[in-house]
């Protein structure tokens, strides 16, 4: 029976979210706890992979199994056997066409700054720290340059595996609450650390290092060399997972607010790269 999960978790402890042989990660918790409720080996599928110290508010995998449960206890039995710092949301059941990547039309990551003249002792990891004082409207200003679709190479990482640097930026939002600073992004799909090397460049622009123009340059000069520094992964969140309402999973109210036709391409799917180039130059 093919079933999907939202779960969320606090990356501070883990290595990241796939499976690393000795070493403590997301999937491999949750492979575990889901093998006792199953009482079968169970292997998951994400909708994206998030580095060391990256957390979820909801992160979407599916998994395959014979066993037959019912949604409830896919929830309770698998939090019952996962440790304190991930927790499953909600479960599904979904048709054999579904896959937690290849299925997804859009992704939602949250980048959180604490903009205050000390640390804090309750985010602790929780959210990157900048004492010096950043200006929201301008890194506003900043990010504007970069929606739609673009050859994203400055912003990936150097080991970045993907075949096409090609993304669609549907929505880049920054704002201040309070003492902290917020950047919304969603995409098709990001390249990796594509999140982080962005808020690098917005946080120098925020804090008047950079005028809001120069993340136009960067974007055009394709080059990581001139794009900064990449932001720690302390206030990164893979907020939430956009998917065709035919298979009526959760969906946060963020989405509503794009544009039409935001299902054009998915460049995670195997046959979408060479399109979404191809429609992009």
């Amino acid at each position: 029976m093919p079933g999907a999960l939202g779960i969320e978790y606090d990356g501070s402890r883990f290595a990241g979210w796939q499976w690393q042989s000795g070493r403590r990660t997301v999937q491999a918790v949750l492979e575990q706890a889901l093998g006792r409720v199953a009482a079968e080996p169970v292997r998951v599928h994400a909708s994206g992979r998030t580095d060391a110290g990256v957390h979820a508010l909801q992160q979407v995998i599916h998994f395959d199994t014979i066993a037959r449960r019912p949604e409830r206890a896919w929830v309770m039995g698998t939090n019952t056997a996962l440790p304190d710092d991930v927790r499953v949301l909600w479960a599904a059941a979904v048709p054999p066409t579904f896959h937690a990547r290849y299925s997804a039309i859009a992704r939602h990551y949250r980048y959180v700054i604490l903009n205050r003249a000390t640390r804090s002792a309750l985010m602790h990891r929780k959210a990157t720290w900048c004492f010096y004082s950043l200006d929201a409207g301008r890194m506003q200003e900043a990010a504007a340059h970069l929606l739609g679709e673009h050859d994203f190479s400055a912003f990936r990482a150097q080991g970045c595996q993907s075949k096409s640097p090609f993304r669609r930026m549907h929505l880049i939002e920054v704002y201040r609450e309070r003492d902290q600073v917020v950047v919304d992004l969603i995409a098709n799909a990001f390249l990796h650390h594509m999140v982080r090397n962005i808020v690098g460049v917005l946080i120098a622009i925020g804090a008047g290092r950079a005028d809001p123009d120069w993340s136009r340059e960067v974007l055009a000069a394709r080059s990581r060399a001139l794009a900064g520094i990449t932001a720690p992964p302390d206030g990164l969140y893979f907020a939430n997972v956009m998917y065709p309402a035919a298979y009526s999973l959760p969906q946060d109210p963020i989405f509503s607010r794009l544009p039409p036709g935001v299902a054009r391409f998915n460049p995670d799917h195997p046959d979408d790269g060479v399109s979404l180039a191809a429609n992009s130059r």
